[in-house]
């Protein structure tokens, strides 16, 4: 245990995020996602909500104002307007972190699918809602 660090951010975790570069993408992905066989890298967070594992990583992970969307999550299949309450939760839990809107974008399951073989790592959830998966893209730290 260290003073300071949200209690769910483990050494794996810890080491995945002083890993990444500007504009490398975390993915926080739910239960239902097919991590172990998309993700280069695969942190398990069983039993933790989707909003919870956002929130603590938004403690240390700055999201990159450079870009238009720094967040992306996966549209609803037959309803690409929709937006499930988790989703909400989770751009809530951003505007907070961030102190402003973060700009957010939904993108196709199977688009959602390529960028996250292509993220630097995911962190699977035990959230259980549908589309519950996020990809946060990584700002800098102004000096």
């Amino acid at each position: 245990m260290l003073k300071g660090l949200h209690p769910l951010l483990g050494p794996d975790l810890l080491h995945a995020l002083a890993s990444m570069g500007h504009g490398d993408e975390i993915g926080v992905v739910d239960a239902n996602f097919p991590a172990a066989g998309l993700g280069r890298r695969v942190i398990r967070l069983d039993g933790v909500s989707a909003p919870a594992v956002v929130e603590a990583l938004l403690t240390l992970l700055p999201l990159d104002d450079f870009v238009e969307q720094a967040l992306t999550t996966m549209a609803v299949v037959g309803a690409p307007l929709a937006e499930p309450e988790v989703v909400a939760e989770l751009a809530a839990v951003a505007r907070r972190a961030e102190g402003r809107e973060v700009a957010r974008q939904a993108v196709p399951r199977e688009r959602f699918y390529e960028r996250a073989r292509q993220a630097f790592v995911l962190v699977q959830c035990g959230e259980r809602r549908l589309y519950g998966n996020v990809l946060l893209r990584k700002g800098v730290v102004a000096p």
